[in-house]
């Protein structure tokens, strides 16, 4: 870590280099190249972690039925086709709201 002795006369330097009128600008530049770099990372982290979940957690490709299902809003996880069959009927069977003109 820098101290305050050491960090006097970097800022002093910096100072005489880029002249205090071009001291703000160059603080907002490094902070927003900060942020794109922290954006960056935060980016591959999580298509890092979406990539070990693919690799851990092979899904197998949705039939129709759980499409379908999925559509009218019904939970497929851990249901066989038979069971989400039985619960597409039940939901179609269902009367449906008229509303009155």
């Amino acid at each position: 870590m820098l101290g305050t002795q050491e960090l006097i006369p970097i800022f002093l330097i910096i100072v005489l280099l880029f002249g205090a009128s071009k001291l703000p600008e160059l603080a907002r530049s490094m902070g927003s190249s900060m942020g794109e770099f922290k954006k960056a990372q935060k980016e591959s982290e999580l298509s890092l972690r979406e990539f070990e979940k693919s690799i851990t957690e092979p899904t197998a490709p949705k039939s129709k039925i759980q499409e379908t299902a999925q559509k009218l809003g019904i939970d497929i996880r851990g249901k066989t086709d038979d069971q989400l069959l039985d619960e597409i009927q039940k939901s179609a069977e269902k009367p449906k709201e008229v509303s009155e003109p």
